[in-house]
């Protein structure tokens, strides 16, 4: 297996998706480096961000992103946001999602993301509301 599909299956595995389940969804079909250097990115941050989230400084919204609850944390939000960003985009672009790709895939990321959060952690449900796990 080449590197960046272990890093894809990892990404996979690590959201909560198995690999099958999530290349019948949503496939990234060619590993560019922009996306590859994304999911290096958000590994080197994986137990930076579990901290952050413990400690109540960042929460998954509805969107499939970090919100920053407290402005020390806005930074890490914002580079965390930006990688993941960049796959979603990917995920819409490679696979024809057309106008409502981005929405429909930052939704099934969002979602994703609420169920995998540990208790305690800050979530923010479909309808805006934000509550601890």
């Amino acid at each position: 297996m080449k590197a960046w599909a272990r890093i894809l299956t990892g990404i996979y595995l690590w959201a909560g998706f198995s690999a099958s389940a999530m290349a019948a969804a949503y496939d990234i079909k060619q590993m560019t480096p922009e996306i590859e250097q994304a999911f290096q990115n958000r590994q080197g941050r994986y137990q930076e961000l579990q901290s952050l989230k413990a400690q109540g400084h960042l929460g998954e919204d509805n969107r499939g992103y970090v919100y920053a609850h407290d402005p020390s944390a806005a930074s890490f939000a914002e580079t965390e946001n930006s990688d993941r960003g960049v796959l979603y985009r990917a995920i819409v672009d490679q696979n024809g999602l057309g106008p409502q790709g981005l929405a429909q895939v930052q939704a099934v990321f969002a979602e994703v993301q609420r169920e995998k959060a540990r208790p305690g952690d800050s979530i923010q449900l479909p309808d805006g509301t934000w509550v601890k796990k």
